[in-house]
């Protein structure tokens, strides 16, 4: 029988090096990838993990389109900037990540224990909503790749108003982020940049 979190203690709880090395530590960001393709089951896992992960009221705003055709990159290449191209061309898959406007429609479903007052104000409030969550549930994408063994190469560099005209034209869902998934090629990873160091980044109060 699988345990729950709440019932492992802190040190069960914690990820060994190995696994903190896969998601944060040792992963890079991709830029070019190997011909190996990526399974729709492993497509599938990812968007399975990602949506555990926490987000107000159980939002779940992120919607993803994954662009794994010849087709596909072709309606989806005229949105990127230059630099973005062969990133796109390359990889196996490019996951459209997107923010659905009519998330709150989902919670009496989602969030059944909420009275009334709480949809009307996530519905009054979609935008900004819908905009933070789904943000927030973009990084946990980007860490369920990682943890599925896939390489990421997440990319802002696109034109959102082509990209939603093309593949949201019914204007409910707006693109956020581009991330291109595979297996990198390891020649095209660029040297790691600096990172700011603990002081600069955190603080106690």
């Amino acid at each position: 029988m699988a345990m729950t979190s709440s019932l492992l203690t802190p040190d069960e709880r914690s990820l060994d090096r190995t696994a903190l090395d896969v998601l944060f530590h040792e992963a890079r960001t991709a830029n070019g990838f190997l011909t190996q393709p990526v399974s729709p089951d492993t497509l599938r896992d990812i968007v399975e993990s990602t949506k555990m992960a926490p987000t107000a009221m159980n939002a779940l705003p992120l919607r993803v389109v994954f662009v794994t055709t010849e087709e596909g990159r072709a309606r989806l290449i005229p949105a990127l900037m230059p630099g973005n191209v062969a990133k796109v061309e390359a990889a196996p898959v490019t996951a459209i990540l997107a923010r659905d406007l009519e998330f709150h429609e989902h919670l009496p479903r989602l969030f059944p224990h909420a009275p009334q007052a709480y949809f009307d104000g996530a519905r009054a409030n979609a935008e900004p909503m819908s905009l933070q969550n789904a943000t927030l549930q973009a990084g946990y994408f980007i860490l369920a790749a990682r943890a599925h063994g896939l390489d990421a190469g997440p990319m802002g560099g696109f034109d959102a108003e082509k990209v939603d005209a093309e593949f949201f034209p019914e204007g409910t869902r707006k693109s956020i982020l581009l991330v291109s998934l595979g297996y990198a090629d390891s020649s095209k990873t660029f040297p790691r940049n600096p990172r700011l160091n603990f002081e600069e980044i955190a603080s106690f109060a």
